[in-house]
């Protein structure tokens, strides 16, 4: 029987970069870095990087001055969050026009699009000719027969290209590839699978269930597993996303060095937080603090508490999780994250991702 329920992964090209290009048309053609405020000499990360400047090495996360460093004639740009937010609309108002389609919006540049079709690599064009009449913006589309396959189908079609995994091929396309290749496999857990002696995504596919359970537990064990087949949900659902939690961080151009300037910080960053999640009318119920030594050492302490929207009790909390941060180290990054339950009508279940802290 002819298959016709298919998920679509759409992605979109470079997508801040591109942003960036259509704004300023005379960089088209030429490495762009975006990130921090546009400036090398101060502390920030690329957000993103044309291909012109990937070919130079240039990645996302990379620090700003080792970036401008392998890239020197890149141009440099400032992040535009409400720019990229305009544009990220226009695309999802694009696909939610589309006959038949069910969204699933990931972020700014990616969404889920479920469809009954028979031709799904036809419909995936068809997208592509969508958002770039709509919005001048390229994006690549995985299809897939489950959400997991379809969102690593769509690296093999980057970029402006269309890629189909399904379970007839997956094993022969992604089999001999690294773990770390899978979507919600991310550097740790590939390196807590290789300790177990699997290397290989046909490895996981094939492995023992009980050595999984035992080293990632019952839930998350036989999750991997079914990661390695390429397995699990091929339901889109267009269920408004839900924040789990907000989080802030900065960077210091200066080191903190005083414990009184740690503090000052640290209350700035809660009461953004703690503003964000006002706005939602959930209580805070865990908190997690990033602490980034210099030169580049990278802490998290977290904690659990009482279910409460009492602002001064959760600085409180807050300032008890400082206590834990090591006196006399310099610090150029502090980051604050507050967890809240999830209401009773939020889309069930998650989402993996690869980042996030």
């Amino acid at each position: 029987m002819t298959r016709t329920s298919w998920v679509l992964h759409v992605d979109l090209d470079q997508f801040v970069a591109a942003v960036e290009v259509l704004r300023r048309p005379e960089l088209a053609g030429k490495p762009v870095i975006v990130g921090g405020r546009g400036d090398p000499m101060e502390r920030a990360v690329v957000s993103t990087a044309s291909y012109e400047a990937r070919e130079f090495g240039v990645g996302s996360g990379m620090p700003l001055r080792i970036a401008a460093r392998k890239a020197p004639d890149a141009v440099i740009l400032p992040v535009d969050a409400e720019a990229y937010a305009e544009a990220s609309a226009a695309v999802m108002a694009t696909l939610r026009v589309q006959p038949g389609a069910i969204v699933q919006v990931l972020g700014w540049d990616e969404a889920f699009v479920g469809v009954e079709t028979a031709d799904p690599e036809a419909y995936a064009r068809s997208i592509q000719r969508a958002v770039l009449e709509r919005t001048r913006l390229h994006c690549s589309v995985g299809v897939g027969d489950t959400l997991v396959r379809a969102k690593v189908a769509t690296g093999f079609g980057k970029p402006r290209g269309v890629f189909r995994l399904t379970e007839g091929n997956w094993l022969e396309v992604m089999g001999d590839r690294p773990t770390i290749d899978l979507w919600g496999v991310g550097t740790k857990i590939s390196r807590r699978l290789a300790a177990l002696g699997i290397t290989t995504v046909a490895e996981l596919a094939a492995a023992d269930l009980d050595a999984l359970a035992a080293e990632f537990g019952p839930r998350m064990g036989p999750r991997y597993a079914e990661l390695g087949r390429g397995d699990g949900s091929d339901v889109v659902d267009d269920t408004p996303w839900v924040a789990r939690g907000h989080s802030r961080e900065t960077t210091y151009q200066q080191d903190l060095t005083e414990p009184s300037q740690v503090e000052e910080a640290v209350r700035e960053l809660a009461a953004h937080v703690l503003d964000d999640v006002a706005a939602e009318s959930r209580p805070v119920i865990g908190l997690t603090l990033k602490v980034r030594y210099a030169p580049f050492i990278t802490k998290v302490f977290t904690k659990k508490i009482s279910s409460t929207t009492d602002r001064d009790v959760v600085i409180e909390r807050v300032l008890e999780l400082v206590g834990r941060i090591e006196p006399d180290r310099p610090i150029r990054l502090l980051g604050l994250r507050a967890e809240m339950p999830m209401p009773d009508d939020a889309r069930d279940g998650h989402t993996p991702t690869r980042g996030g802290w």
